[in-house]
């Protein structure tokens, strides 16, 4: 047997996405979202957890068109690991409309952290879950290098379950730079709102301590498909905590999925839902990215 053969491949995502149900504000942006280009297979890590199917920009962009999505973060996805190219090659392309989130190791030069950032990227990503993502050797490691990127305006995007992290406050205290979470702090929902770990993690994202991206419900959801309705209260419970440390994105092209694969349309109307004013939507959609991510000088 390959030592490949029993790496799971990835289902492809729904081909016919279908524009959402509520007007997007203009400068909606994507925070989440990743790129497999055909010709880069050979640079995945062999610990990878999945491997993907071929998602090109180009298929991206037909997705984001029928959404209303403007602007966009490409995340480096664990399957690569610290390797960025295919990451910072979109992202450099476009400057206007693009940022990217990289992942690297505590021996990366400052030399090459601003050639990063001039090809557009914004923060680190830290994966504790998926092989290949984390790329440092503890998570306090990954906190003290954010004294490298401090200078660089970045900030530390943990991949995590964030109720498994004990003492959230002293973690994020320590941060030099702001820390975003993926998958709405990817709690199980089976676990609740009411769950100690994610009541002492709300706490401390209600003090402003933290960032959270409202992505990939179907992660944390026991629901065969949208709505995912189980993750309401969490979602609700994280906008009323603090709206003005949310960000969207879509998690195209929903690697690592098994089951049913979500139309993008039906995962954007869940937002719609859960910010049922327009302004909210504006916030979240527009104005949260645009401080976060450095769009800030573009016109909203």
């Amino acid at each position: 047997m390959d030592r490949h053969d029993d790496i799971p491949f990835c289902a492809a995502p729904d081909p016919v996405p279908r524009k959402p149900a509520f007007q997007m504000p203009t400068g909606a942006c994507d925070t989440h979202f990743h790129i497999f280009p055909t010709g880069y297979e050979e640079r995945y890590v062999p610990e990878r957890s999945y491997t993907p199917l071929p998602a090109e920009i180009t298929e991206y962009r037909r997705v984001a068109q029928t959404l209303g999505l403007e602007r966009g973060v490409v995340v480096q996805p664990s399957v690569f690991a610290e390797d960025n190219a295919a990451t910072l090659s979109f992202s450099a392309a476009h400057p206007e409309t693009l940022r990217a989130i990289v992942s690297v190791t505590k021996d990366v030069t400052d030399a090459e952290l601003e050639v990063f950032h001039a090809a557009g990227a914004r923060g680190i990503r830290v994966n504790v879950v998926d092989s290949g993502g984390m790329t440092f050797p503890s998570v306090d490691d990954a906190i003290s290098f954010t004294s490298r990127i401090a200078d660089l305006g970045w900030h530390i995007e943990f991949l995590a379950h964030v109720e498994k992290i004990e003492d959230i406050g002293a973690l994020l205290a320590t941060s030099k730079v702001p820390v975003v979470f993926g998958h709405l702090g990817y709690t199980n929902a089976s676990k609740g709102v009411n769950d100690p770990g994610f009541r002492r993690f709300l706490d401390a994202f209600k003090e402003g301590q933290a960032w959270v991206k409202l992505t990939g419900p179907y992660r944390i959801s026991k629901a065969d498909g949208p709505p995912y309705a189980d993750i309401d209260p969490m979602a609700d419970a994280l906008i009323a905590a603090n709206h003005s440390r949310l960000v969207w994105g879509t998690d195209w092209p929903h690697v690592r999925l098994p089951g049913f694969m979500p139309n993008d349309g039906a995962l954007l109307d869940m937002l719609g839902d859960w910010a049922c004013d327009a302004a909210l939507r504006k916030q979240i959609l527009v104005d949260n990215p645009a401080l976060l991510y450095g769009f800030s000088d573009l016109k909203a």
